[in-house]
Order: structure tokens, then sequence, then C-alpha cells
């Protein structure tokens, strides 16, 4: 797919950007639903999620979109993968740390990925082979020997509490080798942070494709590596998600190792 799609994605980032940014002093008002226990959506989220497809659509009908909030939409080799607000649950109390994200898969492969943070006008962007770039400057994964001195990010997903143990243990092994760890509430945007080596890893139980594949792109084509928690390579099918850069990966691989269920294994 030739770098154009990127242009597309990002006129459709920032499209959905000046939404979510003209409904903040409004807050209070917005509608918002409980699809499930803790998960919330608003109206920002759809009319958000509405404008990217739209844009998507205009320039490339025949492609597939998996989106948040609208699922699947059509058959292609070609999908969209989108997240209009990454970060829902900080926008609607105000706080300010949340994102757009786009991505393009190709037979399953991330081949476009755009995040967008609209507050501070930040554009992460990469298409496959060309490298990544925040706002036009090119991005490079930290160069951390492994866990000493590390910042790490995670989420403690409201999806997978039943996991709750597991990565207490992981962030409590974790904590024994790095810095620190920071919880943000946005994958996207954080994943991002790793391309842009401003967190040196991450980790998180549960992301859907809409929550990584932007940002995984991002941290491969800035030198990085992603995988699952026991390190086999490619964007996981189970959303059990490491990145960083490849000595850091390996590191927090045998570090959470002993901390893993069966299931986190698998």
């Amino acid at each position: 797919m030739p770098r154009p799609a990127v242009n597309v994605a990002v006129r459709a980032a920032r499209a959905a950007g000046q939404i979510i940014l003209r409904h903040m002093n409004r807050l209070e008002s917005l509608a918002v639903v409980e699809k499930q226990q803790l998960d919330f959506v608003s109206e920002v989220d759809r009319m958000a999620e509405a404008e990217i497809i739209r844009e998507l659509k205009r320039a490339y009908p025949a492609h597939a979109v998996l989106a948040e909030e609208s699922g699947a939409i059509g058959k292609s080799k070609n999908t969209w993968v989108i997240d209009p607000l990454d970060g829902t649950h900080n926008y609607l109390r105000g706080f300010p740390h949340f994102s757009v994200s786009i991505a393009l898969l190709e037979h399953g492969d991330p081949i476009i990925a755009v995040v967008f943070d609209p507050l501070r006008g930040e554009l992460f962007t990469a298409s496959k082979g060309d490298g990544a770039f925040v706002n036009d400057r090119r991005m490079r994964v930290g160069k951390r020997e492994g866990l000493a001195g590390a910042l790490l990010a995670t989420g403690f997903p409201y999806r997978q509490r039943a996991h709750l143990d597991a990565q207490i243990g992981m962030t409590r092994a974790l904590l024994g080798e790095a810095e620190d760890i920071r919880r943000t509430g946005s994958a996207a945007l954080d994943i991002a942070y790793v391309a842009a080596g401003r967190i040196d890893g991450f980790y998180e139980i549960g992301l859907k494709p809409w929550d990584m594949a932007a940002g995984v792109l991002l941290v491969r084509e800035a030198g990085g590596r992603y995988s699952d928690f026991v390190g086999r390579e490619g964007m996981p099918d189970s959303g059990n998600l490491l990145a960083g850069n490849i000595k850091v990966v390996d590191a927090m691989v045998k570090v959470i190792a002993p901390e893993l269920t069966p299931a986190l294994a698998r």
C-alpha cells in the first residue's frame, strides 16, 4: 500500500480529533452508555468513529473496517482497524490523556499506522518499511540494555479482571527490576510513546486489535519488537502484548514467566 494511505488516515484522525475537542466543554451533558460492566461509550466515540469511517471509505470504498463501536464492516484483504477515542474513561473525566488510533492491515499484518493526540497536537505515523515519525520527526525506540533503569507502562483492563492476580504478580516482578511503571489509560498512546523512546517497555493483558494495531507498527518501524507474553512475535490473538526494544522485551519475557497462568501463556 503506498504512503498516500497515511495521508488519508491522518486526515481521518484529525477530523475525529476536532470532534473530540469540540465536545470537551460539555462533558457533563454527553450521552454515555455502559456497554458492559465498566466499559463505557459516549456519543463522542460514535461521532468520531463515523467521521473516520466516512473519510476512509471515501478514499478506499472496497476496504473492510473493524471499529471498536461499529464492529466488522465488509470483507477484504485490507482492513482499517479503528479506535476513535482510546481513553474514553480519561476523556469523560477531563483527564487529559487520550488518542485516536487508526491502522490498515493487509492480510492481518499492520502496514499503515496513525495515532493522534488531539490535545497535544502530536501525530505518530508509520508505513511498513518507511520508518516511524512523530510530527514528521523520525522516531526510534529507546536504547535501554534491559530492565535496569527502565520506565514501563501498563493498563489494568476492566474486561480482564479475572487475570488481576497474575497481572499484579507480573507488575511486582517487573518493579523488582525496572525503575518505575506508569498506568495512563490509553494503550495506543502508551505504545506510541514506546516507539518514540519516551517509555522503554509496555505490557498489558487482553487488548483488542483496535487498541494495538497502530501502535505495534509504530514500534516495529521505530526499530523495536512486539510479542505475546512468552515471546512469540507478531500481533497476538490473545491481546496479551509486550513491546519495547529487543533487549527490553526479552527481559520482560524472562521476568514475567513465573507469574503466567496457563491461560496467559497460550
